[in-house]
């Protein structure tokens, strides 16, 4: 039987919710791994917030977070991490200069948290279980060392003016891009360094694991999943997944994360 390198996403793909998982995928995942399968989380996520999917699936692979952002591995102190960063003073920048059109934001140093301002409705975005420090402020204030990205949840439909900003000051040096989401939270913007991607980062595990990209399975459903899909030798989308990832997927499967697509389709295509 062939061997796979099988990345996947969490949000949207595998989890259903912000942490639910279906017992019959972690059953399987365990089964997978026994069969001489490989399986690396890749996810936007904080290490604190996937380690829950890393244990229940009895991972020892290394774990990708904040898209590519950073690459650790819980389970080998020697593995030689990787760790991008955005300048901290950029990120006071963009804030500073875009004030009025910002209702809230934050930044992450690892498992670190920095918030403008305390406010129950963002609670969810912030896995706050497992930091190691929460500081609120002004980020001229609190901000002492450089984080991995950071998140900026404007003022409604506000988001482009937030975006054109970091475009026209940053180009090619800091990225950004608008979530898809509609209402009172259609302009949340996440901010990155052009290192932080998937696909970079799953080309980089699978090299250390020694899989050639034909090698690889990728599954996701969002534009942050694309150049993950775009390297994998099997590119794979779930149902409902963001237009431009559909655009470039090998497969586009018949269910959602809450059909338990992930275990539908690799129960099929690896056993059958």
């Amino acid at each position: 039987m062939k061997k796979y390198l099988i990345a996947l996403d969490l949000d949207g793909t595998i989890l259903y919710d912000f942490d639910s998982l279906s017992e019959s995928l972690c059953d399987f995942m365990k089964e997978v791994q026994k069969a001489g399968h490989k399986i690396v989380i890749a996810t936007g996520r904080p290490y604190r917030s996937s380690k829950f999917v890393y244990d229940r699936f009895d991972l020892n692979t290394p774990i990708i977070n904040y898209n590519g952002g950073l690459i650790t591995h819980p389970k080998d102190s020697s593995f030689p991490r990787i760790n991008y960063t955005v300048n901290k003073d950029v990120i006071i920048d963009i804030f500073e200069n875009n004030f009025d059109h910002i209702r809230n934001a934050f930044c992450e140093v690892r498992d670190a948290i920095y918030v403008h301002q305390e406010e129950k409705a963002i609670e969810p975005l912030l896995h706050v279980k497992g930091s190691t420090k929460i500081a609120f402020g002004h980020f001229k204030d609190t901000l002492d060392k450089d984080p991995n990205g950071a998140i900026i949840i404007g003022k409604q439909g506000r988001g482009k003016l937030i975006k054109e900003y970091i475009d026209i000051k940053y180009p090619n040096q800091i990225l950004s891009r608008i979530w898809n989401l509609s209402g009172e939270y259609d302009s949340i913007i996440e901010v990155f360094t052009p290192e932080s991607n998937k696909g970079q980062a799953l080309a980089h595990v699978a090299e250390y694991l020694g899989f050639k990209p034909e090698d690889v399975i990728a599954i996701g459903d969002g534009h942050n999943d694309i150049e993950m899909l775009e390297y994998a030798g099997l590119g794979v989308a779930v149902r409902n997944a963001h237009p431009e990832l559909i655009k470039v997927a090998d497969l586009i499967l018949d269910f959602t994360s809450s059909e338990n697509a992930v275990y539908r389709f690799l129960s099929e295509y690896l056993y059958n």
